[in-house]
């Protein structure tokens, strides 16, 4: 299966679908973090190729409901906040657009209504989390899916995961104010990627 992850510079996905034998590039404005193919650049130049999958991290940054309260933020640096709401709209919906490929899976937090109006009032196919993949950790993530089937949990350790501090549980919640939040915060789970490549892999 010929496989393009879209918005990745880990190269988590990737490296899952490379591990079991498909040919899989990531692509994003950024270098790698992980040798593979790898496509850095703007998505839309490598778009066109015949994929047979492409499964996208666009960012959350104006879409997620944790951020809906800065659309009504007064203060002057928020001032282009709807602009940016809507570019990051139209760079989703991008992808649940895409005609040429027969399957497509596009992943992103929960979002705030506004940014479901602006991409067509269409809702996730399913929410999954973290630790229903193995990871002691919770973040709730949506994903879009088109001519795929929801994954099936692989390793469930919520009740692991309940009996943990929160701080350890939560870490996107409670990641530290700096340059590395944003990455630590959109950090992509290997246990959800591996059962992306098991279950999709083989279709």
């Amino acid at each position: 299966m010929k496989v393009l992850v879209a918005c990745e510079y880990s190269g988590t996905v990737r490296d899952a679908f490379t591990a079991a034998g498909h040919d899989a590039m990531s692509c994003d404005l950024l270098p790698t973090e992980s040798d593979g193919p790898h496509y850095q650049g703007d998505v839309r130049d490598v778009l066109h190729i015949a994929w047979d999958l492409v499964i996208s991290h666009p960012t959350c940054r104006y879409l997620t409901n944790s951020g809906v309260r800065w659309l009504h933020d007064p203060r002057p640096k928020f001032a282009g906040r709807w602009q940016d709401l809507d570019e990051g709209a139209a760079f989703f919906k991008l992808f649940l657009d895409l005609e040429h490929v027969p399957r497509v899976a596009v992943e992103n937090p929960k979002m705030h209504k506004y940014a479901i109006e602006r991409i067509g009032g269409i809702k996730p196919t399913q929410y999954v989390q973290p630790f229903q993949f193995g990871h002691t950790e919770t973040k709730q993530t949506g994903l879009w899916l088109k001519n795929l089937p929801p994954l099936v949990p692989t390793n469930d350790v919520e009740a692991e995961m309940r009996a943990m501090a929160k701080k350890d549980t939560h870490k996107v919640h409670y990641a530290s104010p700096g340059p590395e939040r944003e990455k630590q915060r959109s950090m992509f789970f290997p246990g959800i990627a591996a059962a992306m490549a098991e279950q999709w892999g083989n279709l």
